[in-house]
């Protein structure tokens, strides 16, 4: 299964989040409108067709804040390991990164075997392959900084 989509405005994969979750990203989705309009609007529209379920019922292989992620960056030509966190939380030197910046947004609620394109903050639009999901301390090892 790898779903692989167009550049923001094209064909998107399913979404997956749970419904805390999903309040809580379109409470920061909005109050970044003034800071970052066009990241804010490509967060709103992929929280607007995203599918709900009970936080305590998300599948496992589902990316969510609070789990760890290796995904393969194709820009990069590398996987890569992160805890996708709040933004309070982040710390880019331990591999903590925010579920606001461009690769957090882009992976949220997305599953195993998924793939989307993203524009990041350079305006270059990367491809992410989710190759794994894990709860963030029942991973082995430490997430490489993103």
């Amino acid at each position: 299964m790898n779903d692989t989509v167009a550049a923001p405005g094209g064909s998107r994969p399913p979404l997956l989040l749970g419904r805390l979750a999903h309040r809580r990203l379109v409470g920061l989705a909005d109050a970044a409108a003034d800071r970052q309009p066009e990241f804010a609007q490509s967060l709103q529209v992929e929280l607007a067709r995203a599918r709900l379920a009970d936080d305590d019922a998300l599948p496992d292989d589902v990316v969510a804040v609070g789990r760890r992620v290796e995904y393969f960056d194709h820009h990069a030509g590398r996987s890569r390991l992160i805890d996708l966190v709040w933004p309070p939380e982040a710390d880019i030197d331990r591999g903590r990164v925010s579920v606001l910046t461009p690769i957090g947004a882009a992976l949220i609620g997305l599953r195993v075997g998924q793939s989307i394109q993203w524009r990041v903050t350079d305006g270059s639009v990367r491809r992410l392959d989710v190759r794994a999901v894990s709860r963030a301390g029942d991973a082995q090892g430490s997430p490489a900084s993103p």
